[in-house]
């Protein structure tokens, strides 16, 4: 059958919180019109971000009320690292609150000024960890990246060619590591092929640079691998997952995405040595080795979700109802990210609101008109996050795991088309005010007169 359904039954419900045009406006307005900035009990709809914002299973829940909340050698910890351990086989597990507490760490002992590190593309929080250390983020995408409306699998790949070139010309010691995400966030949510992570391994063997994931996708990238990549379509997504972390050195891991938990991630790494200075730094700032700034009930849902996450069923489940709202909205002519990736869809602002120049913020314009007549939250991936080296002007709607339905997915292709059908009238913005590091959080803008 071709119909989409959810592989589980709700067993606890949430009330949404209605808004009208008008206090929708004025909320707009108080928040200086960043959706950051906006109580969540305003939100219909809530994409801002897949992370942390799942909601959790039964086995999930049963396995919190086992948490042992010993400050050391919890046994929360030991079942959360066994599973972590099985999945990627890295040696050392540190636990961390979150995947940008596992970046930190990881950045401010490989990374000194001077230092340049490369990926497929580095995230907001990625990029601003690296400069904050004094090195230089790089981001190397493949060529077919830069055309959004390319239906060309596996977009989210490192430019493996670029990568030679990169490391030729800055030489080896210059680079601490290369980092690979996995799925491409910045880059549309694009899946990366095995050959490609495989190929990245062949150059940073070669010239003894550690090749790290950033994994906190990973199991949507395996179920693409497995639908689209020849020779692992007999694979389970587990086995394509452990095949991917295999050819790494390291990963950092934001267990708020594909281990379905509130909080937690952690870092790994087969080096003893960089082992032992990255639980030095986690002490210091983080908590004990054993609980790495979580509760152990946390650790608990962390190590279920690793499980349930790799379920085939709830991948393709995933995908496709990721790929529905895509089609449906695209078909329609509002120009998307293709092919559509798995957390999230991402509108071509700069193409729908041609009219809207970059600096003034296609992409901030669009979420503000999309919350003003729907009540829908997303997030803008452009020349707001990322300034002047943002390669295009999205809109990101991050789909929560296991949250919203398919009429609420229905509601949104609805309100998306309506937006689109009168796109000519939307403004674009300028900021009022902003911080120093990622602006997007924070910045306060206001709407450019006509």
């Amino acid at each position: 059958m071709r119909t989409i359904i959810e592989p589980f039954r709700i067993k606890s419900v949430e009330p949404l919180h209605w808004t009208t045009p008008a206090q929708r406006e004025q909320i707009l307005e108080q928040a200086g019109y960043n959706l950051f900035q906006i109580r969540a009990s305003d939100i219909l709809i809530d994409l801002l971000t897949d992370s942390g914002t799942s909601a959790m299973s039964t086995e999930q829940w049963a396995a919190m009320m086992r948490g042992d909340e010993s400050y050391a050698g919890s046994e929360s910890f030991y079942r959360f690292e066994q599973s972590v351990r099985a999945l990627t086989g890295f040696r050392h597990v540190i636990p961390t609150h979150q995947g940008r507490a596992a970046e930190r760490i990881l950045f401010s002992i490989l990374c000194q000024p001077g230092h340049v590190v490369p990926s497929n593309t580095h995230f907001d929080t990625t990029r601003a960890n690296i400069e904050f250390n004094g090195a230089r983020a790089v981001d190397l995408p493949v060529a077919a990246a830069r055309d959004t409306q390319a239906r060309v699998a596996f977009k989210g790949n490192l430019d493996v060619e670029a990568l030679e070139r990169l490391i030729q010309a800055e030489g080896a010691d210059r680079i601490p590591l290369v980092m690979i995400t996995v799925t491409n966030n910045s880059g549309g949510g694009q899946p990366v092929s095995m050959a490609n992570i495989q190929a990245a391994r062949e150059v940073t063997s070669r010239h003894r640079i550690p090749l790290y994931l950033d994994a906190c996708r990973f199991a949507e990238n395996a179920w693409f691998i497995k639908r689209d990549e020849p020779g692992y379509g007999d694979f389970t997504p587990r086995e394509i997952a452990q095949r991917m972390f295999a050819l790494a050195d390291g990963c950092t891991f934001s267990a708020k995405k594909d281990a379905f938990a509130n909080i937690g991630g952690f870092l790994c790494t087969n080096n003893s040595r960089l082992a032992e200075q990255e639980t030095n730094l986690l002490i210091l700032t983080e908590g004990f080795p054993t609980y790495g700034g979580l509760a152990g009930r946390d650790l608990e849902a962390v190590a279920v979700g690793l499980e349930e996450v790799l379920q085939p069923e709830y991948l393709e489940y995933r995908i496709a109802s990721t790929a529905y709202l895509g089609r449906h909205i695209a078909d329609r002519g509002v120009p998307i990210v293709e092919p559509p990736g798995g957390h999230a869809i991402y509108i071509d602002a700069a193409r729908m609101l041609p009219h809207i120049q970059r600096a003034q913020f296609p992409g901030q314009a669009l979420a503000v008109e999309l919350y003003r007549h729907a009540g829908v939250r997303s997030v803008e991936i452009g020349s707001v996050m990322f300034g002047a080296s943002a390669p295009h002007e999205l809109l990101r709607l991050a789909i929560p795991r296991r949250v919203y339905t398919q009429s609420h997915v229905d509601y949104l292709v609805e309100a998306i088309l309506e937006v689109n059908d009168r796109r000519e009238s939307i403004r674009g913005f300028e900021i009022v005010s902003e911080p120093q590091f990622l602006r997007h959080f924070t910045a306060r803008f206001r709407p450019v007169r006509a």
